[in-house]
């Protein structure tokens, strides 16, 4: 197990952060996760390290949220999400860190500042829902992000938010799509040798962290009225977006 004080300062918040995430409140805040522990600890060993984890935020989410989640949107998008993350397994040795953060974070930011122009114009939303095809696209991407830097949130948002779905049905159907997105990386991440025994014992050890976490997420996201859930969840994307960005840039030489 990881003995260093300086990584639980990081690790506590951050799997804190994002189990209030998978709890139903703040929907894209769990991608910090990653890029706050990644200040102490290589990007590729947080990711490891936080797997099991997200493993078991899904178990309790799921408990929560049992059968309320959108069945024809979850299959579409969790298909997709088997693409993606094939895709990522081929090419993990390929690919910088720096630059799945800048296009995940562009993703989420441009998406966010869309949002926020149509309420300066007084209208939720510019264009129609997003039809089967986006939902296949978002999803392959989601599942690509998700395999690389635990970072799919954003590019699932972007097809899931503008179909309006009830709160409960859209949180539910987030939970589902991340339970079944994260189980199947399991088997890729074992493959290539990831799951040590001091990063394994390091996700046991943070393992109350993320049930507290989850708990106090499902106790908030049954507290919050729908019209502000959904501002937050756009605030909370547009949040995600700067870091990413940010990290991205760095990563890239250009800060």
């Amino acid at each position: 197990m990881i003995a260093d004080p300086w990584f639980y300062c990081a690790a506590v918040p951050a799997v804190l952060i994002a189990g209030i995430s998978k709890g139903g409140f703040g929907a894209g805040l769990g991608v910090v996760a990653v890029p706050m522990m990644a200040l102490v600890l290589p990007p590729v060993q947080v990711a490891a390290i936080m797997l099991p984890i997200l493993c078991l935020m899904d178990l309790v989410g799921v408990w929560a949220y049992w059968r309320k989640w959108d069945g024809p949107v979850l299959r579409r998008l969790a298909l997709a999400a088997v693409i993606g993350i094939a895709v990522g397994t081929l090419t993990f040795h390929l690919m910088a860190p720096w630059s799945i953060r800048l296009l995940v974070g562009a993703i989420a930011l441009g998406f966010a500042a869309n949002y926020w122009k149509n309420r300066l114009h007084g209208k939720r939303s510019a264009a129609p829902a997003p039809g089967p095809a986006s939902g296949w696209f978002w999803g392959a991407v989601s599942g690509f992000t998700s395999f690389t830097a635990h970072a799919g949130g954003p590019p699932v948002n972007v097809y899931l938010l503008p179909l309006g779905l009830e709160k409960t049905r859209y949180q539910a159907t987030t939970v589902g799509f991340f339970l079944l997105v994260n189980y199947v990386k399991l088997v890729p991440y074992a493959g290539l040798g990831l799951f040590t025994g001091e990063n394994l014992a390091t996700s046991a050890a943070l393992f109350p962290v993320a049930v507290a976490g989850i708990l106090a997420g499902i106790w908030l996201h049954h507290r919050v009225p729908t019209g502000l859930f959904y501002t937050a969840c756009y605030a909370f994307l547009a949040l995600t977006g700067l870091k990413l960005v940010w990290d991205g840039l760095a990563g890239a030489g250009f800060l």
